[in-house]
């Protein structure tokens, strides 16, 4: 058995708290959610990829780690990797969680002695080796329009919400849960949430203004930092849109 891949590729972490990490990005493709504002529907919406063992992935990570293959970012700067192989990876999507074949991915990246985080909705629970759970709850400011997704708004809206799953993941794993917030509004859903999170750390919730554009979210960062601050939160900026713009394999 394999897993759908969309893309493998050498950057740098964009968001949370290992910002600016050289880290080889894996993009597993299929999503059990359909979120409103997804920056990655030919991950999710329409999934695309090639089926790829999970020794193919191993080495593809390998190569892409030593910056040596044709999807390594182009843009990234050559000062971050030098000579050594990167020993960060990001496992994201889509939703990384969704293959089970996941569990032996993260068994062979920990054996090679890479440092394993997973971007994930927090939706699926799973048992494997990760370093970080980068958990990103969705709110009702994902949920897409019936007319844009059909069955799967109803899908998505009895899907997002599982923090029963966020709660055991935050008890097992070294952490980070990072929001998506569109309007000032958002904060008192957040906090309202976190209610239902036991013994979370508070500067371990990142609040992450939705945009894909610059300026979009710069005119959010104005409003977002304070009340990030007021709540004792951590502000979490996307330098990757920052330093790339909007493209695949940043």
């Amino acid at each position: 058995m394999g897993m759908l891949i969309s893309e493998i590729y050498q950057s740098r972490q964009g968001e949370g708290l290992l910002t600016g990490t050289p880290s080889v990005f894996v993009r597993t493709s299929g999503c059990n959610l359909r979120c409103s504002f997804c920056d990655t529907p030919f991950a999710s919406w329409k999934p695309e990829g090639e089926n790829l063992s999970i020794e193919q992935i191993v080495q593809r990570v390998r190569a892409a780690a030593l910056g040596s293959t044709p999807e390594s970012n182009s843009d990234f700067d050559e000062e971050l990797t030098g000579s050594e192989e990167s020993k960060h990876v990001v496992l994201t999507g889509g939703e990384p969680m969704l293959p089970r074949e996941i569990e032996s991915l993260c068994q062979e990246l920990h054996v090679l002695g890479f440092h394993i985080t997973i971007e994930t909705a927090g939706t699926i629970h799973r048992q494997l080796n990760c370093d970080l759970m980068s958990i990103s709850p969705k709110f009702s400011n994902s949920d897409p329009t019936e007319s844009r997704a059909g069955v799967w708004r109803a899908k998505h809206q009895s899907t997002r919400h599982r923090p029963a799953i966020v709660n055991q993941m935050i008890s097992e794993y070294d952490y980070q849960i990072k929001f998506v917030v569109d309007v000032p509004g958002d904060v008192d859903e957040i906090t309202d949430y976190l209610k239902t999170i036991e013994g979370h750390n508070p500067s371990r919730v990142l609040l992450m203004p939705q945009g894909i554009e610059l300026g979009e979210l710069q005119a959010k960062e104005e409003w977002l930092v304070p009340l990030a601050e007021k709540h004792g939160f951590t502000f979490c900026p996307r330098r990757h849109i920052q330093w790339y713009g909007n493209k695949r394999g940043t």
